[in-house]
């Protein structure tokens, strides 16, 4: 019956004679491994072409929802985390195998008559899989995504004449947004694959034409079918590219099993907020490095005139073989460019692993994912979409906002709130050396060298532009209205050093002297009830426990501070003293008392006019309701925390 049917469809299609030429096609010199590459093209085309099609269904392209969708994809569809690791790492691996391809065409000569049409497909497939692998990194829209698309469309801008028409064309209009995802994705899962499937076809028809490469003349190979020898080598390559695939997704998860599985997704794209550690894919980063040699107006060279040579020497090669010495030139051509662009992946790679500011930006890019994941976790998405999360949630804004407006006076822990250190350039003076440089910026010597290097530790001279840690001129806010913050601003040894009063003209005023004077160790019994007092004035979350614990510690306290401390000499407490010279210390470090004293140091109840050089954020307009709650939020700790072990 079977063979019946296969004749039947045979008589009226030829399928059977069709599928007869295939399978015992002669192979001169029997089966190779080198000859699975065209194979392996295809498999890895095919295999994307599955995944993005599964990926596609679940996928919605706007600015509101292409992030949300990926998260779907990434963390609640069946199987869609693997889904889209296989179709990430294997367009890697489709550049991988095309590029080996051809490096396999050249040397062996594959491109020469009548093989030339062959090669010009195979070398047309560069451009193409490099442009489905641009289009395809803005469409997960988060920060990478975003910022490193950023980098093809403004390339797109460089071209002479029909540049600005072409960038706007891709982009859909003017910036990047809603109409650059649909437009990306009609190149990335439309016209592009299209494109591609037509000339790998094209490729594996001529190759089936003209037949595979002969073997060595003196080789003693004896020819063999296509069937059953090289059938299985390539479908045992297809599979180990399967396995390599499969491993590159599963082994990070097995080596770490709390991780997010899948591909990295990183936080949703903010136009607003610069990621500078936007990469290409790792396979184009010699291209990115190459560009920076072209600074300024000459980067159409190094995007354009340049690459476009290099492709048309390769498209010559046909041509070129025709010398007495033209293949010998034509390997050797491409064997350098490969060095150079092994060379060029390899510098780009070893300055990031350098580079501050983009070892800096991928670290705020993974704690901004696991934040996603654990506010998305806690509230879902909105229907906003899930930048409003960040944007809403004090433990991420209230460091920018912070390192933005407050570290050019406050440290916290140190630094400016998002990890870094301020810098300035400092011009040395006469008289000037490490040491005092140092001192006055209450830093170490040796640190200050070592910002320094390139004038080699030597001794300064006037006129030496230093880099320097900029100088804090207010208090280190980490732990603000914390017991341990008050126990440091209490204690006589440093209240007066860089993280109080130090770097405030305040260093020798009252308060200071105060301290100094009156919290000693034998008055550390009545002084530890006095912070335990002051602090519960901020009723902070983080302290609920010990302050409801503590009562009694704290209702001592208060009548410490109105008593034998006598701190209502200078400061409310309670009531209102219209003679008051200092802060007001009812509620003090609440987030009531934070929002007013940030949005206006300059009231009565706080600094007046003995304020220091702290602006009315609020009346100035410097920020605006929700950022200076953000920013309170922070200081005083309080943001969601995932619960552990189940519980809240």
């Amino acid at each position: 019956m079977i063979k019946r049917v296969l004749a039947w469809v045979d008589e009226r299609t030829g399928l059977g004679r069709f599928a007869e030429a295939f399978l015992f096609q002669n192979l001169p010199g029997g089966s190779r491994w080198r000859y699975s590459w065209g194979t392996l093209l295809l498999y890895v085309f095919f295999l994307q072409a599955v995944t993005g099609f599964f990926l596609w269904t679940a996928y919605s392209p706007s600015t509101q929802t292409a992030w949300e969708s990926i998260h779907f994809i990434q963390n609640e569809m069946t199987g869609g985390w693997l889904l889209r690791g296989l179709h990430h790492f294997g367009a890697q691996a489709f550049v991988v195998v095309l590029v080996l391809h051809l490096l396999q065409m050249v040397i062996y000569g594959v491109y020469r008559a009548p093989r030339e049409v062959n090669f010009w497909l195979v070398l047309l497939l560069l451009p193409l899989a490099i442009a489905m692998s641009a289009t395809g990194w803005l469409l997960p829209y988060d920060q990478h995504g975003f910022w490193a698309s950023r980098v093809p469309i403004g390339i797109m801008g460089v071209t002479p004449v029909i540049g600005p028409w072409l960038q706007k064309i891709a982009m859909g209009g003017s910036s990047v947004g809603h109409h650059t995802l649909t437009h990306f994705l009609a190149l990335h899962a439309g016209l592009l694959p299209l494109i591609v499937a037509l000339v790998l076809g094209g490729h594996y028809y001529l190759n089936r034409k003209h037949g595979f490469a002969d073997a060595p003349k003196d080789c003693g190979c004896p020819d063999e079918p296509y069937f059953p020898a090289q059938f299985l080598k390539d479908a045992a390559a297809c599979l180990a590219v399967l396995i390599v695939l499969l491993g590159f997704v599963l082994v990070p998860l097995w080596q770490n099993p709390g991780a997010a599985p899948g591909v990295h997704l990183g936080a949703p794209a903010d136009p607003s907020e610069q990621y500078s550690a936007a990469r290409p894919e790792w396979f184009m980063l010699f291209l990115f490095q190459f560009l920076k040699y072209f600074p300024g107006g000459t980067e159409v060279w190094g995007a354009m005139v340049i690459p476009g040579l290099v492709m048309t020497v390769l498209a010559l090669m046909p041509f070129v073989a025709k010398w007495k010495h033209g293949h010998r030139f034509n390997v050797l051509f491409i064997g350098v460019l490969a060095v150079g662009a092994l060379t060029l992946t390899r510098i780009a790679l070893v300055q990031d692993s350098k580079d501050e500011t983009y070892l800096t930006a991928k670290e705020h890019d993974r704690r901004s994912a696991e934040r996603m994941r654990q506010l998305v976790s806690e509230r879902g998405i909105p229907p906003s979409g899930g930048a409003a999360l960040l944007r809403d949630d004090p433990f991420t804004q209230g460091p920018k906002l912070f390192a933005k407006n407050c570290a050019s006076c406050h440290r916290f822990d140190g630094h400016d709130g998002t990890g870094r250190m301020p810098l300035n350039t400092y011009t040395v003076r006469a008289g000037d050396t490490w040491e005092s440089i140092a001192e006055y910026r209450f830093t170490k010597p040796e640190q200050l060298r070592d910002l320094n290097k390139s004038l080699g530790g030597r001794a300064l001279k006037p006129g030496d532009q230093v880099t320097v840690y900029a100088r804090p001129w207010a208090p280190d806010l980490k732990g603000f209205a914390t017991r341990e913050w008050l126990a440091g601003l209490m204690d006589p040894a440093r209240v007066d050093g860089p993280r109080f009063f130090g770097g405030t003209k305040f260093k020798d005023g009252k308060m200071v002297k105060w301290v100094k004077k009156n919290c000693t160790s034998e008055k550390a019994g009545d002084l530890k009830k006095v912070i335990a007092a002051l602090s519960a004035e901020a009723r902070l979350k983080s302290q609920a426990g010990p302050d409801k614990a503590d009562a009694e510690l704290i209702k001592q306290g208060r009548a410490l501070i109105t008593g034998d401390f006598a701190c209502t000499d200078c400061h409310s407490f309670g009531k209102k003293d219209p003679d008051a010279t200092a802060p007001d210390l009812t509620g003090y470090g609440s987030r009531a008392w934070l929002l007013r004293f940030i949005s206006n140091p300059n009231h009565a109840d706080f600094y007046g006019k003995r304020n220091d050089r702290m602006p009315a954020f609020a009346d100035k307009k410097i920020l605006d309701a929700k950022q200076l709650g953000l920013l309170t939020d922070w200081l005083r700790g309080e943001w969601y925390v995932p619960p552990k072990n189940g519980t809240k």
